[in-house]
């Protein structure tokens, strides 16, 4: 029988943090959307009817607890799901976005995702 390490031994603040960041419906769509690979704020805005204030707020408390990562090109930023340097964050992110794929309502957001993601969609 495998010997359970105690409380104090394991650092659960990231993966605290993580959960804390997703406990939103909003921050969970975003990821969902990242899953599929990087996108501009702009991309972000039309998929889920979001205000530039309020697409950027949530990806900034994304980032803050390195569920996201972003670049600037320009004038844009973009952002896709970060690497992760903690395994059970790693996996936990993994198993949400494979399940979240699966939902029908998250399909509908990647549905206006493509539709809004043309050539001039960064205006």
């Amino acid at each position: 029988m495998p010997v359970l390490s105690s409380a104090s031994e394991i650092d659960l603040r990231p993966l605290s943090r993580v959960f804390r960041a997703l406990g939103d419906e909003t921050r969970l769509r975003i990821v969902a959307l990242l899953a599929h690979g990087e996108l501009c704020v702009c991309h972000v805005e039309e998929a889920l009817g979001l205000s530039q204030p309020n697409a950027s707020r949530q990806l900034g408390i994304l980032k803050s607890v390195g569920v996201v990562d972003s670049r600037r090109d320009g004038t844009w930023v973009y952002y896709r799901i970060a690497e992760q340097e903690h395994e059970q964050v790693a996996r936990v992110l993994t198993l949400l976005t494979e399940s979240l794929a699966t939902k029908r309502a998250l399909r509908s957001d990647l549905v206006r995702l493509r539709k809004s993601c043309g050539p001039a969609a960064c205006k």
